[in-house]
């Protein structure tokens, strides 16, 4: 599979879920680089069954998955044989757990793409050389590749790294080794790129080919490529305010609308959503979360499975096609999706509607980029027809319209 192909299958992902569980989940109050213990025995979830997570999302709507296996705080959710700090040295299954293990294989049995976290930071009171740490990484990171199967994606997290030096050429080469096809998110060798916040939101001008990145909520630097890349965005954000599970965040779950927005924003712009869920001190996601991720796949397969009508492949005559209407049916949506293609792109577009009886037309949307996927919300409008009239560079094609 060409890097191309995987960034596509990427995007017709749109949709996938991050769970942050380990060490972290059963300190209460704790926060990134706090310093504060957090001992190993600990990790005491009694009901953990990674098996009902993918379920859930999966019945969301989401068709990939993403697990931390090692956050900051240096805890792998793996026995690693490079750390004493691990599950294997936890009450849980005393001793011979593994949630990695339990993660990829219900991320299979549910079919949906398998994505592993690593935190690259130095953490703790771990003190090593640079050459010492790219050891210990790789060693890390080549368990993961090496022992879980064919894996999709790989998540590295930019925080933390922000002067440190890591080895990156010998580093990415054993990730290409091991796993010719796993992509990559954000650092070094990317297939993908962080959207630069952590609010579920892409600018309505997202494009896909980009000469920098965003690296890290801790600075506002941007990483120069050498040259500019095709690299699909991807949102990460939070069900409640924290990312692992906290008492203090039982009140905090966001809104069926809150989603709703999250994925107009990023699906919608032609990005990704990452949208991230803390199972409890048990191990299980919580009630009220499972149910707002059910109803929010309810809004889903409801608003945008069935068309009101789809035009595939549409032929633009000087950039503008338009679609007729029944008149006594409201438009909600009007969905584009470009041609992808590293040559072109359009730059802008407008949606334009024909009133019912008689007048012009009537521009009701104004657009930047398309991309993936181009979710353009109306207030409910009927008319005789829509037209879309777009811009951009090398003759941008679209792979289809359709009213929603």
């Amino acid at each position: 599979m060409t890097r191309f192909q995987k960034q596509l299958r990427f995007l017709n992902w749109e949709f996938g879920v991050f769970f942050h569980f380990g060490i972290r989940t059963f300190y209460e109050g704790h926060t990134d680089w706090d310093m504060k213990e957090m001992p190993a025995q600990g990790f005491t979830p009694d009901r953990l069954q990674c098996d009902g997570w993918i379920k859930t999302a999966k019945e969301a709507g989401a068709r990939y998955a993403i697990l931390v296996c090692k956050h900051h705080d240096g805890f792998a959710n793996w026995p690693t044989k490079y750390s004493d700090y691990s599950v294997a040295a936890t009450p849980w299954k005393n001793g011979k757990g593994d949630v990695v293990r339990e993660f990829t294989d219900a991320c299979r049995k549910y079919g949906l793409g398998v994505g592993l976290y690593y935190s690259p930071a130095q953490f703790g009171s771990v003190k090593m050389n640079a050459k010492e740490y790219d050891d210990y990484f790789i060693n890390q990171v080549s368990e993961l590749l090496g022992l879980y199967g064919k894996l999709d994606y790989l998540w590295f997290d930019g925080c933390g790294s922000e002067n440190h030096e890591y080895d990156t050429e010998r580093i990415v080469k054993e990730i290409r080794r091991l796993q010719p096809d796993i992509m990559l998110f954000n650092m070094w060798d990317p297939d993908t790129r962080w959207i630069g916040n952590e609010a579920g939101v892409a600018d309505l001008n997202n494009p896909l080919t980009v000469d920098r990145l965003d690296f890290s909520v801790l600075t506002t630097n941007k990483d120069r490529l050498k040259e500019a890349l095709f690299l699909p965005a991807e949102c990460d954000c939070r069900i409640r305010k924290q990312w692992f599970y906290s008492d203090a965040d039982r009140t905090r779950l966001k809104s069926l609308e809150q989603l709703k927005g999250m994925y107009l924003s990023s699906v919608g712009r032609g990005a990704n959503l990452l949208l991230n869920v803390g199972p409890d001190r048990h191990g299980e996601i919580l009630k009220e979360d499972a149910d707002r991720l059910r109803e929010f796949g309810d809004w889903l397969k409801s608003t945008f499975e069935t068309p009101i009508k789809k035009v595939e492949n549409p032929e633009l005559s000087d950039g503008v096609f338009t679609l007729s209407m029944d008149e006594e049916t409201p438009v909600n949506y009007v969905v584009l999706q470009e041609e992808l293609s590293k040559d072109r792109a359009v730059t802008s577009f407008e949606i334009q509607l024909s009133p019912q009886d008689f007048g012009e037309n009537v521009t009701v949307y104004l657009g930047k980029t398309i991309g993936h996927k181009a979710i353009c919300p109306l207030p409910s409008l009927c008319g005789r027809s829509i037209t879309v009239k777009i811009n951009g560079t090398n003759q941008p094609k679209l792979e289809s319209i359709a009213l929603f």
